[in-house]
């Protein structure tokens, strides 16, 4: 396939255009199709700009990146130093990881370790081969690329990627961590996609960490998409910590079945420019969610968690509990939308988020808000932005403590709602350091060991 030549106006479409021809050997026709329809949808929505009017975008500008000229990822990546593999695997031995350099899955890197039957993580580009039906059925069916440009511009570049699938009835009693590191020396775009898909009456942990290694000012632009089948249990994590010159931009597509549950904690702690779009389908009956999060931004890095949970069916329940810490001249924004489709009766769902503002050019938006089209139901939300209490600062003072270690226990204390709703042990201790050491920089104090 001949080769565009790549500018400021054509570069998506040239990129796109070598992409293809470097893949479409190795692909399935019907992936080549979705492909090739999703980058004409890009084409036609453009990149939402507050310009446009688009009330969703309002408060985050994404210029920077429409204005960027990315290179496209090496696709045989360099394995990472032993330093740098320090900086992102965490966990235990027994823990299954499949690592993704550069865009690329490093199976030198990556481990399976006790895996039940049945169970399938693997690469996408060889998933959409080898598990056709499953693959086929899902991937590109939940997340609606026609009305948003960031998941259009990720389904054009589906190749590699994770794939997990959870049988029925199997319970996956170790986590799942699937890993992307970005280590080039270059600025460079990927769009990882990861499909999961889990089975009836079955039970797994999944963990989605990415890591930044230097900093350039990368594009990671990520779709997940999630099935829960019911009467299963998924616990899904995911930790962030990119430069912090790095864009992240996330969207992620859950549907909940029938008395399934399905948590999500979501920990923001590097990013230049980071926005995460959650949206959660009740699509039938006795299903449950339990939506945290945790965002810590500083200098002039900038937040936006967008949460949407649709309730299209009644006796569903969501419990949604968002927590920032801003330092610096970092913003932060949250929408959160609960809707209640008509005749979904006896829902009972939350939402609050609260932001802790430990500078006076800290800046907190924030907007909870329902759509409710049925009488029957039982919800709540609620949002703060606040400093820290002069009183209990006084108090710890009286105490003893210094004026740093009485900031650090109270903005630590501030975390530990979201940080304890980890059931994993060491991700839990995992995350409970990188907050230790982001208040100890912050304060400006040497950080604990």
């Amino acid at each position: 396939m001949a080769q565009l030549p790549i500018t400021q106006d054509n570069y998506y479409k040239a990129v796109v255009h070598q992409f293809n021809g470097d893949t479409d050997d190795g692909n399935p026709n019907w992936l080549q199709t979705l492909r090739k329809n999703a980058f004409a949808k890009f084409e036609e929505l453009g990149f939402p700009t507050a310009r446009r009017g688009n009330e969703e975008w309002k408060y985050t500008d994404i210029r920077p990146i429409a204005r960027s000229v990315f290179s496209r990822p090496i696709i045989s990546p360099n394995k990472p130093t032993d330093s740098e593999l320090q900086k992102f695997t965490f966990g235990e031995e027994s823990w299954t990881q499949l690592v993704f350099v550069n865009g690329a899955l490093a199976p030198e890197i990556s481990s399976q370790t006790n895996l039940p039957n049945g169970v399938i993580i693997t690469d996408l580009a060889e998933a959409a081969l080898s598990h056709t039906e499953i693959v086929q059925a899902n991937l590109g069916r939940h997340m609606q690329y026609e009305s948003n440009a960031f998941s259009a511009l990720n389904t054009a570049f589906i190749n590699h990627g994770a794939f997990v699938y959870i049988p029925k009835g199997v319970v996956v009693s170790e986590p799942l961590h699937l890993i992307f590191v970005t280590t080039q020396r270059q600025q460079t775009a990927s769009h990882p996609r990861v499909l999961i898909v889990t089975g009836e009456d079955s039970s797994s942990n999944i963990i989605q960490s990415y890591v930044g290694l230097d900093d350039i000012g990368h594009l990671s632009n990520v779709v997940t998409e999630t099935v829960v089948g019911k009467g299963s249990s998924l616990r899904h994590y995911t930790v962030q910590q990119q430069s912090e010159q790095d864009y992240h931009i996330s969207n992620t597509q859950v549907v909940v079945n029938g008395n399934s549950f399905f948590s999500s904690i979501n920990f923001d702690f590097g990013g230049g420019l980071v926005r995460n779009n959650l949206n959660v389908l009740m699509a039938e009956e006795g299903g449950s969610c339990l939506l945290n999060g945790l965002y810590m931004p500083t200098g002039t890095q900038h937040v936006d968690n967008q949460v949407t949970v649709d309730h299209a069916k009644g006796h569903t329940n969501a419990f949604e509990l968002y927590k920032g810490i801003l330092n610096g001249k970092a913003r932060s924004v949250f929408h959160g939308s609960i809707i209640v489709q008509k005749d979904a009766a006896k829902v009972n769902a939350s939402q609050s988020d609260k932001n802790l503002l430990l500078s006076p050019e800290a800046e907190a938006d924030t907007k909870p808000a329902f759509w409710i089209y049925c009488d029957d139901v039982k919800c709540a939300h609620g949002a703060a932005c606040g400093q820290i209490d002069d009183n209990q600062m006084f108090y710890l003072r009286t105490r003893g403590l210094s004026e740093a270690d009485a900031k650090r226990l109270l903005v630590g204390g501030f975390a530990t709602e979201v940080v304890d709703s980890v059931q994993l042990t060491s991700l839990r201790n995992h995350v409970s350091e990188l907050v230790d050491q982001r208040l100890g920089g912050w304060l400006g104090e040497e950080q604990r060991p």
